[in-house]
């Protein structure tokens, strides 16, 4: 175990991180003690300390105790970030290749360098010696920021808007999820109650939004074909009635597992003008399918490709997990090489992330820290590979909480095919109005003043009180 002690909360947070990144499988306890004489005290396990004093901020950086402007706090803080993380590379012969962010969208960051007119070379170098971000990754993040502004000039951010409509439904639970979904045998009673809840939610804001203009659909969840094609056509056929496609630029349903996906169930997405379904793999191996939970045979997921495109689906996207247990290079190589056989139109590549609600935990993967860092490198470089001899170029990237390896998520696709609502949930500089269980809208103003409203997560209390969900769009929605 490792105890942190901080002197303000503030720290906290970024300190906490930092340290998980480099231990992820100690439990991590913490502290505030505003009397101590250092901000930072790290015990580690084996009973040695370290401390981040006033002597390695002056020397750092040249700060003093005594200066209290919001600026130096503000540069106190980012300088206790840099120290303890170079402590930490030379007590474990660690980089991290994301360095000391934490909680941060790095393509956000280039973007915003990329606004004031900066040049990629200048971008690199500062973004390595700032955040500590390795080469490779600063040149990434570049990249993709390039890509997002192409696609962010498309759509009409400040009287234009995106809809998302949460399904919380999976015909079982994967061991490593941890959205608020459950598995479609729990709730087979309540599926209709949930629909007739989720379309008065959609008839609100299709009545709230009018005169807006809608950019994106996107049904997610969950996974929204565990519907069945009947309760899909009825609320395909709600959202018809509900929203106009005059402005619309793309309408994403997640198919994403294979096991759930019919004929029946396509036609219906094709019928009402789907634009682009995800089916999603996650890996192509067997034994890895069967130890996470997911309950189909790979040969399913090549049949429900298939059959997507013989009905003429000409966006498709797939999904793959880095780092899943008891996963090598040698079998994310071999899940590759049959991806590639398929030849999806863009292709989303995840680093495991393990979170609270999950059932798996870190002790489920390798206890050997460089090893798994080792391992998930050598996989991520597989898979960028792969994606760019696709001809898929990365467009998105984002990060998590959690992440084996501290490495990230990035999304390829090929030119025109790049999902337009997964460059706005990373960048917000559209509103977002999210229905269903779980779901969070999120409004942006020009100010770029972001307003957020949740709906619970409970299914049966999404059912029982939509009445007020719907009351806080409507507070959410005032002029």
């Amino acid at each position: 175990m490792i105890h942190v002690i901080c002197k303000s909360e503030a720290y906290t947070y970024n300190v906490y991180h930092i340290i998980k990144a480099f231990f992820p499988s100690e439990k991590i306890t913490s502290e505030t003690e505003e009397e101590a004489s250092h901000y930072v005290v790290v015990r580690l396990p084996d009973g040695g300390r370290m401390m981040i004093g006033e002597g390695q901020l002056k020397e750092a950086a040249g700060l003093r105790k005594g200066e209290d402007s919001e600026q130096i706090k503000a540069q106190r803080k980012y300088w206790i970030d840099v120290c303890l993380y170079e402590e930490l590379k030379k007590l474990t012969g660690q980089t991290l290749a994301w360095g000391i962010l934490t909680g941060v969208r790095p393509t956000k960051i280039a973007m915003e360098k990329l606004e004031e007119g900066w040049e990629r070379d200048r971008f690199v170098a500062w973004f390595q010696e700032e955040c500590r971000v390795s080469q490779k990754k600063a040149e990434l993040s570049f990249e993709i920021a390039g890509r997002e502004r192409s696609l962010l000039g498309e759509l009409d951010c400040e009287n234009g808007y995106s809809l998302y409509v949460g399904i919380p439904f999976c015909p079982s639970v994967c061991t490593y999820c941890s959205f608020s979904s459950g598995a479609l045998s729990d709730w087979s009673g309540r599926i209709w109650d949930y629909l007739s809840a989720l379309e008065s939610e959609l008839e609100f804001i299709g009545e709230r939004c009018r005169g807006r203009k809608l950019n994106t659909i996107y049904m997610g969840g969950g996974t929204p074909t565990t519907l069945t094609a009947e309760q899909l056509e009825d609320l395909l056929s709600c959202i018809d009635r509900h929203f106009s496609r005059e402005h619309l630029l793309e309408y994403t349903v997640e198919a994403g597992r294979p096991d759930s996906i019919t004929k029946e169930k396509l036609m219906v997405l094709k019928a009402h003008g789907v634009t682009r379904i995800s089916i999603n793999p996650q890996s192509m191996q067997q034994k890895t399918l069967d130890r996470i939970g997911r309950r189909h045979r790979v040969e399913e997921i090549v049949e429900a490709y298939e059959l997507a495109r013989r009905m003429g689906f000409d966006n498709i996207n797939m999904d793959l997990i880095a780092g899943l247990p008891g996963e090598s290079p040698a079998d994310m190589a071999d899940t590759l090489t049959k991806i590639r056989r398929l030849g999806p139109d863009s292709l989303t590549v995840h680093s495991l992330a393990i979170k609270r609600a999950a059932k798996m935990e870190f002790s489920d993967l390798e206890a050997d820290v460089k090893e798994t860092s080792r391992v998930l490198s050598e996989m991520i470089g597989m898979a960028e590979e792969t994606a760019r001899k696709m001809g898929l170029l990365p467009y998105y990237l984002y990060r998590q909480k959690n992440i084996a390896g501290n490495f990230e998520n990035v999304g390829y696709a090929r030119e025109g095919r790049a999902g337009i609502y997964n460059v706005l949930i990373m960048e917000e500089v559209q509103t977002i109005i999210a229905c269903g269980a779980g779901s969070i809208s999120k409004r942006v103003y020009p100010d770029g003043l972001i307003k957020r409203c949740e709906n619970v997560k409970d299914v049966s209390q999404y059912i029982e009180r939509i009445g007020e969900m719907i009351e806080r769009k409507r507070v959410l929605l005032e002029d």
